[in-house]
């Protein structure tokens, strides 16, 4: 069979679970996220070729998905909500920013990195855009009356940080990046 094939067959259990997650929400709790990791991590513990494989086809595809979800993401941004989101919702993207700069740095503290490699690490993680555009819209559409604001803070913030982090990745990584041949 080939690795198309299984793909398709993979994506259509993946959806079988997050909809068995839904209808059996009163019945019988079930996570259809915690599954479709299983089913992942199984595959990659049993037959790791075949795991990296369907990462290739699942990478090709995520190219279409990823441009659909930014799309649609931003089709939904009133643009009325952004004067009113104002100056308060970008200090509140920089502070988010500055507070998981923070979080990097520690988590790195015991690692064997440089100081100039956690900071590059620190610059790198900062364009983090998917995570917003994927669930910036969850409470627009769950009702929510901040749901416009919350999706248009979401997109600010993928507006502000990927260009920001694209610059300071590509303006310090030969600086604080050593080439080892190795």
């Amino acid at each position: 069979m080939r690795d198309s094939v299984k793909v398709l067959i993979l994506l259509s259990i993946a959806f079988l679970l997050i909809a068995l997650e839904t209808n059996l929400e009163h019945i019988l709790p079930v996570s259809g996220l915690i599954g479709v990791v299983s089913m992942s991590a199984t595959i990659l513990k049993k037959y790791g070729l075949l795991a990296k494989r369907l990462s290739l086809k699942f990478n090709k595809l995520w190219v279409a998905a990823e441009v659909l979800l930014f799309v649609l993401v931003g089709a939904t941004v009133d643009l009325k909500y952004v004067q009113a989101a104002g100056i308060q919702a970008v200090l509140l993207i920089f502070g988010a920013l500055v507070f998981r700069m923070v979080g990097v740095w520690v988590s790195l503290l015991k690692t064997q990195l440089t100081t100039k490699e956690r900071l590059f690490c620190m610059i790198a993680y900062t364009p983090k855009a998917t995570v917003q555009a994927a669930i910036g819209a969850v409470p627009l559409s769950m009702g929510l009356n901040a749901g416009h604001i919350i999706l248009t803070v979401a997109v600010l913030s993928i507006l502000i940080t990927a260009p920001l982090g694209a610059v300071g990745i590509d303006r310090t990584y030969k600086k604080l990046l050593e080439n080892d041949e190795k």
